[in-house]
């Protein structure tokens, strides 16, 4: 789903160093409908034919990205920065995990605002003076022996919040392969043909306890999400079982 570009937040790559992670944050991005990236001064220059092989498919992100030679330039027209770092700030700043940041992305869009988010450069990340520039910190909790995030991971993980927060997406979903979900009847149908088989079988015994082994086994249907599909394969496989004994 690609998305209006006034209604999603710009990612803006403060001095990044490989081409190749621009290109990886590029196809991160476009995997989720974003294409606003801002790039602040790639130490290798730009146009980065790195970045374009990268990009797989998302090379457009990189045509029309916005080069900037300061962080400043890049986020001017902006009313609310959150910047990324995985490190602790001795700053006074509200501090976000990536969902409730793109969360609160999300609504100050809706509100009309312009949202940036920064994402530092792979050695070191995020100076204090980029941070400065911030109305917010996000955070990724990470494991804290090994707090690293690649550039492409960190846009990755932003852009799949964003698409989490600004699009309508169905938790659950059940695949049920061109079936439907049996109804009750049909279900009831396939309880009886076991209990008549098991029944000549000989299975519910002793006599006093047939009737609430009958019940056990219809809960057991009860409880089971059966689709049509699953029904029918049932049946046959009792009616098979019944050829083969009547024919040894």
């Amino acid at each position: 789903m690609v998305q209006d570009k006034s209604k999603q937040p710009a990612f803006v790559l403060v001095r990044p160093q490989m081409g190749e992670n621009i290109g990886a944050a590029a196809r991160a991005m476009w995997n989720f409908g974003l294409d606003r990236m801002r790039v602040v001064a790639p130490r290798d220059g730009w146009p980065n034919e790195k970045a374009v092989a990268m990009s797989s498919g998302a090379g457009r992100l990189l045509d029309e990205a916005l080069l900037s030679d300061d962080l400043e330039g890049a986020v001017g027209d902006c009313t609310y920065v959150m910047a990324t770092t995985a490190r602790p700030r001795d700053m006074t700043k509200t501090v976000f995990t990536p969902e409730a940041a793109m969360a609160e992305a999300a609504s100050r869009i809706a509100d009309g605002q312009r949202v940036a988010i920064l994402f530092g450069p792979e050695r070191a990340g995020l100076e204090n003076e980029d941070i400065a520039q911030a109305n917010a910190i996000i955070s990724v909790p990470v494991n804290p022996e090994f707090p690293s995030l690649n550039l492409g991971q960190c846009v990755l993980l932003c852009s799949y919040e964003w698409m989490r927060a600004s699009a309508t997406a169905v938790p659950v979903q059940e695949a049920l392969a061109g079936t439907e979900w049996a109804n009750g009847e049909e279900i009831a149908h396939l309880a009886r043909h076991y209990e008549d088989r098991m029944e000549e079988a000989g299975f519910f015994f002793p006599e006093h306890k047939a009737a609430s082994m009958k019940i056990n086994l219809r809960n057991l249907w009860s409880r089971l999400p059966l689709t049509r599909a699953d029904v029918q394969m049932l049946h046959g496989m009792l009616r098979q079982i019944v050829r083969w004994k009547d024919k040894s």
